[in-house]
């Protein structure tokens, strides 16, 4: 893979260093590019796997539902940022990475581990669509293309 470009984020150590640690890569499509990213974890024990082929650094990590958990997906995104509460299905790849990244955050803090069955249907929810928008399947039915973007895209 000539055109995979390795992607670090910096870890600060308690030591004061900085260490520079690889989280995934970046293939470019088109006018951009795909983040692929590892499995991570943030401190203590990390998760149990899940298995399946593909499950290195190189795949996109599919959020798992713990054997405690039932009932199904969240349709909606969560109660806050720009779209709040609209429906997964169809939203902007810049909306579903967004809300992503808000439980991916959630995630790692175990602060917040009483909403970790919660953020982990969301992000199992949000990758199922994204792969359905890529046509990878997921929800079956054909691609609808999202609208084009607006003043009120804007992140800032």
């Amino acid at each position: 893979m000539s055109d995979g470009l390795p992607v670090f984020v910096a870890v600060s150590r308690q030591d004061g260093s900085v260490e520079q640690v690889q989280v995934g890569t970046a293939t470019r499509q088109g006018d951009g590019f795909v983040l692929r990213l590892g499995e991570m974890t943030i401190g203590g024990a990390p998760a149990p796997a899940r298995g399946g082929a593909g499950a290195g650094p190189s795949s996109a990590p599919a959020p798992a539902r713990s054997a405690g958990s039932s009932g199904p997906l969240p349709t909606a995104l969560p109660n806050y940022g720009r779209s709040k509460g609209a429906p997964i299905r169809g939203a902007s790849q810049q909306d579903l990475e967004f809300y992503a990244n808000g439980a991916r955050r959630s995630l790692a803090d175990p602060s917040k581990a009483r909403f970790h069955d919660k953020e982990r249907a969301l992000l199992e929810a949000i990758d199922q669509e994204m792969q359905r928008q890529r046509g990878g399947g997921g929800g079956g039915g054909e691609m609808e293309e999202p609208p084009p973007p607006t003043d009120d895209d804007a992140p800032f």
